[in-house]
């Protein structure tokens, strides 16, 4: 090849200019996602050759052998001393393409990453479901390793996560953390949850709840005196206690809700939205703190009830998203536009603006 990819110095250069995310793929130049939009690099489209050379340097020892037998497969990469790398290698036209999500090894506080102090109150559970929600991209894991590394530096206990891939890399500081990797550690999350058990544990990580086994196995672990957190796909409080019971036969849905309104200790569902110079994203949380009402309404399946809930319960260190949109709106963080556009409920939000609401919690500061 005249033009030879080199992937580390790609990367490299990647991260230096604030990437978020590594697109390559045959035939298509090398792209990559810089505060929310994605970019295409000045460079000659990716080969074969490329991608194929790419895989073999980056791809675990354990799975160079049989990559090629696989549709799609996650697994880190890491650049040491430097930066982190979630890489998912999937197919498309039968060619293979690559996505790499940036891991930093600095992680930080809730303060740096602009999210509400309040949510320190989630590491004082000693047990108890916590969940951590949004779209892809959303910043979900950097939160929970906000959290995980607050309660690492304040408390002694055992924290144990089960990742798909391991992303962020934990010192032990007053906690001990043992990391475990599905396929290389563990054969799978709810396996994963299940011997964790007798492992002395006080915090569990689950990388994903994706299935009916991980749901009754993380439910089991915050029954049985444990804190658990993980992460979701969904939008907002309500979404994300319909989606674990919908997960489950109709017969079983009335048990399972009330076992999630008994375990369930709060929701942060988060979007990442650009700031006014669209220089970077900030996160806007919609934060539930799970109350004896939030308790009474999950188990009478009045999850309408839940929003406002939250609307009104400032003083339980809760906010919704339009709380958080309009206060990065009002400290001139991000515009009206951004605000309105990345809102579900633009109506409430327009009224907010116009100073319609009053003494509703939308002033009030972190």
């Amino acid at each position: 090849m005249s033009n030879t990819f080199y992937i580390d110095d790609f990367l490299r250069q990647a991260v230096t200019v604030g990437a978020s995310d590594i697109h390559l793929s045959v035939g298509e130049r090398p792209a990559i996602r810089v505060a929310g939009q994605i970019m295409r690099i000045n460079l000659p489209p990716l080969t074969d050759e490329d991608i194929d050379a790419t895989i073999q340097s980056i791809a675990p020892d354990n799975l160079k052998e049989r990559i090629s037998r696989f549709f799609d497969i996650d697994f880190a990469y890491e650049i040491p001393h430097f930066s982190r790398f979630r890489v998912n290698m999937s197919h498309q036209l039968g060619k293979c393409a690559l996505v790499l999500r940036v891991i930093p090894y600095h992680i930080k506080a809730f303060e740096e990453l602009n999210l509400p102090k309040t949510l320190e109150h989630f590491a004082e559970f000693n047990n108890g479901l916590v969940l951590v929600t949004g779209p892809t991209g959303s910043g979900k894991s950097t939160t929970i390793a906000s959290l995980i590394d607050f309660i690492n530096e304040n408390y002694a206990k055992h924290i144990i996560t089960i990742e798909d891939p391991v992303e962020f890399i934990f010192e032990n500081k007053k906690s001990i953390i043992s990391q475990r990797q599905l396929l290389i550690d563990t054969p799978s999350f709810a396996d994963g949850v299940k011997y964790a058990l007798r492992q002395d544990p006080d915090v569990i990580f689950i990388g994903e709840i994706r299935d009916r086994e991980t749901i009754e196995a993380a439910l089991n672990a915050a029954e049985t005196g444990h804190l658990v957190v993980s992460t979701l796909h969904t939008n907002n409080a309500v979404q994300t206690v319909s989606r674990i019971v919908n997960i489950f036969e109709p017969a079983e849905r009335g048990y399972i809700r009330q076992q999630v309104a008994n375990t369930l200790r709060g929701t942060i569902a988060q979007k990442l939205v650009p700031t006014v110079d669209e220089d970077s994203r900030l996160p806007a949380p919609e934060i539930l703190v799970v109350t004896p009402p939030a308790v009474d309404f999950i188990g009478k399946e009045e999850l309408d009830k839940i929003y406002e809930l939250v609307r009104q319960g400032s003083y339980d260190n809760m906010t919704t998203m339009n709380m958080s949109l309009y206060k990065l709106y009002e400290d001139g963080k991000i515009t009206q536009e951004t605000a309105l556009y990345y809102s579900d409920a633009k109506q409430e939000l327009e009224k907010m603006m116009r100073g319609v609401y009053h003494g509703t919690g939308v002033n009030r500061k972190y």
